[in-house]
């Protein structure tokens, strides 16, 4: 199934990637502008483990969600229902600093004429998150991404996460939350739907989000 995603930053950019030998000299270098020895015992593998870290905390770079085998269910009966999937776990990283970011995603949508599994949009989730990002963009990309899949009458995102450029650096407030949403569609325009899917998600969404 072709899929147009609508904002043009949300494919992945293809670029050569440097050699490992490359980014595991980076990552001594930075070491030694810690203070810190990169060839003492605890450290002299750090380098090689940071590389193989990066690949797993960026592997949404790989993932382009236009291209998923998206697993569509035609369901014409449920165009009066809501879908929503709760307590999400994020894990991205801020593109200023490279810290965590920690959050939760809920999301809701209102079929027209089909739904897709919520696996696809767990991973869905996954490949934005696993990019170096700010909150508005991910919270964007998913429910825009929604919309151009599913066609539905309204996508709902909301995004709640603490950010460790915040809680552990910085202006240092531990317990700080972000909280990004998204309205699209019917949600934007009706005040009752977006009530009802803010009472679905609001036992699983509490003023704070888990890390940080």
């Amino acid at each position: 199934m072709s899929v147009r995603v609508a904002e043009k930053e949300a494919l992945p950019v293809s670029r050569p990637k440097p050699a490992r030998a490359a980014v595991e000299s980076a990552v001594r270098t930075l070491i030694q502008w810690t203070g810190e020895d990169p060839e003492r015992e605890g450290l002299r593998d750090t380098p090689n483990r940071v590389s193989r870290a990066f690949e797993e905390f960026y592997a949404g770079y790989a993932r382009d969600p236009a291209a998923f085998p998206w697993q569509c269910v035609e369901v014409s009966s449920f165009r009066d229902g809501m879908v929503v999937l709760r307590d999400v776990r994020l894990d991205s990283h801020c593109e200023h600093h490279m810290v965590p970011i920690i959050g939760t995603v809920h999301l809701g949508y209102l079929p027209l004429d089909r739904v897709a599994a919520a696996a696809d949009l767990a991973g869905l989730i996954e490949a934005f998150g696993r990019r170096l990002q700010i909150q508005e963009r991910l919270t964007a990309q998913i429910a825009q991404t929604i919309q151009s899949v599913l066609q539905p009458r309204g996508v709902a995102v909301i995004v709640r996460a603490a950010h460790q450029c915040m809680t552990t650096r910085g202006v240092r407030r531990p317990g700080a939350t972000t909280v990004t949403s998204r309205m699209l569609g019917a949600f934007r325009t009706d005040a009752a739907l977006r009530g009802e899917f803010l009472s679905l998600i609001g036992s699983a969404a509490p003023d704070r989000s888990p890390g940080g």
